[in-house]
């Protein structure tokens, strides 16, 4: 390799140029700031997005990735950003994101739903989503857990956790005609709601749960009944017919209504308490009763109209109740008697002891069977009456039939046989057949041959009869006319001669006229002689001899 040539020392040098700083240039300025202020703007929102959630529904109708809201209270918390099916295809997952601000709104049972146009019974909501679009609400919850995954509801809840009021819990045979969202009345006062409802292990019953609202939750007392208050409840009595109803609300969508017993002043009851809920008011609203007696009834009529819940009635007062009917078949006797089971309450029947003070209930012991049998021995009996003649339902009376024969009651069987008697309208049927069975004994057909051979006979009676007067009419009837005219010649007669202006009638008044002068000159005559019988012999005095 050749080496480099070498120069005179008198020849300038180069010397090297220090490097310079470089600059940018004034155009690049304006974009570069641009980037820093998209990039600061970029890192705030993600900041006030907040966390991201996933929601579940069983669909996405109405609901638009980028275009739907999250809102709590009618204000914007966040915004749908996808919407996919979930992995095994049964609900669609829709992922929002909520602003920061929101965090703690997301807890464990925070519910969430979409709001759009609805018609439950007589309500409707949702109308301004026909203009503003659907969006999700939300019901925040009280967990302190905090969760990303929630259950979207499908309908909107009753009631919402920020509502005051309380919960209560109702067991019932039935949910009759209730649904979500069904009112609660206090005093025809729309109270409440029912929020859910299930059907109780075993099938047997339902539980109902309903919220009340405040003030009106301080009325629900431990003491306090339930009852149905759904369409019409309808009530025959002597006071003619009774429709009560709680609202126009309760016809259509069912209802419940609720009060305290009269008299009592207990204190609320707790959260959640259960209480039973009863088929109307009539049943909710009598008073408890702590003992029972159970009776067996024989009657001899039928039993159509009977019900179990049948009232037993003392003289106008329940006091007690038709538990069940049976049948039973002796074989000794080989007839069938069917026997009806009553629950007697013995606590409304009282008797005075022998101090006048002291009220002996018909309870259990011997005090009890001594005013039962007293009772019976008096009369007392029981017998079928109809309630109504409209739906034909009876009832079973309690009354003193002071003509009934001796009896007692049956205290050697288990439930006790309580003495019976037939009825007024047993009674009625029987004396019927008693009429019919004579009736048949009667020889109607003898009589009825009789009576066809009369009324022949009278039939020949009476051709013969009109044969007479057809007779009379021929050959008597013209004699009759002639004597007839006869006699109203002589009439016309005797008329010419005694009238006013007739010979004989004036001859007559004169006649009479000088019998009249005769019989006064014989009256005075009379008189004369009376006085002067001498005259007689001797004549007046001063006439000549």
């Amino acid at each position: 390799m050749a080496e480099p040539p070498v120069l005179p020392d008198d020849l300038p040098r180069a010397l090297a140029d220090p490097p310079r700083r470089g600059r940018l240039p004034f155009v690049w300025i304006l974009p570069v700031l641009v980037i820093v202020v998209a990039a600061v703007v970029v890192v705030q929102q993600k900041l006030a997005q907040g966390p991201s959630i996933d929601i579940y529904f069983q669909g996405a109708d109405g609901i638009e990735a980028n275009k739907t809201k999250i809102r709590y209270k009618d204000v914007d918390i966040g915004d749908v950003t996808n919407i996919h099916v979930s992995k095994d295809r049964k609900k669609v997952v829709v992922t929002a994101r909520i602003h920061r601000d929101a965090r703690d709104y997301l807890v464990e049972d925070t519910r969430f739903w979409v709001v759009r146009p609805r018609f439950t019974g007589g309500n409707i909501s949702g109308l301004g989503t026909l203009v503003s679009g659907a969006y999700i609400s939300v019901d925040v919850g009280r967990s302190n857990t905090e969760s990303s995954n929630f259950e979207g509801l499908e309908v909107p809840p009753i009631v919402t956790s920020d509502l005051p009021g309380r919960e209560f819990v109702l067991h019932a045979e039935d949910i009759g005609s209730l649904s979500v969202g069904s009112e609660v009345f206090y005093r025809h006062i729309s109270a409440g709601q029912v929020v859910a409802y299930s059907l109780d292990p075993g099938g047997a019953s339902v539980t109902i749960k309903v919220f009340v609202y405040q003030p009106y939750d301080r009325y629900v007392t431990a003491d306090a009944r339930f009852w149905q208050a759904s369409g019409l409840d309808m009530s025959v009595n002597s006071d003619g017919v009774k429709l009560r109803t709680e609202s126009l609300a309760s016809i259509l969508e069912g209802g419940i209504a609720f009060q305290a017993l009269p008299g009592t002043s207990a204190a609320p009851a707790p959260t959640d308490a259960a209480f039973t809920l009863f088929t109307d008011q009539e049943r909710a609203m009598r008073q408890a009763d702590t003992e029972v007696r159970t009776f067996i009834m024989y009657f001899s009529g039928s039993l159509r109209g009977l019900s179990p819940g049948a009232p037993v009635d003392l003289r106008g007062i329940t006091i007690g109740e038709v538990k069940a009917l049976s049948v039973e078949y002796e074989r000794d006797a080989g007839r069938l008697r069917f026997p009806v089971e009553v629950d007697i309450f013995p606590q409304r029947i009282r008797g005075l002891g022998q101090r006048g003070d002291r009220p002996l209930g018909m309870n259990t012991g011997a005090a009890g069977r001594a005013l039962l049998d007293s009772l019976v021995t008096h009369g007392m009996r029981a017998e079928l009456k109809t309630g109504s003649l409209l739906t034909g339902q009876k009832y079973v009376a309690l009354d003193f039939h002071t003509d009934s024969p001796r009896d007692h009651v049956g205290w050697d069987a288990s439930p006790p046989v309580f003495p019976t008697a037939a009825g007024a309208l047993d009674e009625l049927q029987d004396s019927v057949a008693s009429i019919v069975k004579k009736l048949d004994k009667l020889p109607l057909d003898q009589i009825t041959a009789r009576l066809v051979a009369t009324m022949a006979t009278l039939d020949d009676t009476l051709k013969n009869a009109d044969r007479l007067v057809r007779q009379l009419d021929g050959t008597i009837a013209p004699q009759i006319s002639d004597t007839l005219k006869e006699a109203q010649g002589a009439m016309k007669n005797a008329k010419e001669v005694l009238g006013q202006d007739a010979p004989l009638q004036s001859d007559l008044s004169s006649t009479l006229l000088e019998l009249s002068r005769a019989a006064k000159s014989v009256n005075a005559l009379v008189d004369y002689l009376e006085r002067h019988p001498e005259a007689l012999l001797r004549g007046k005095p001063g006439e000549s001899k």
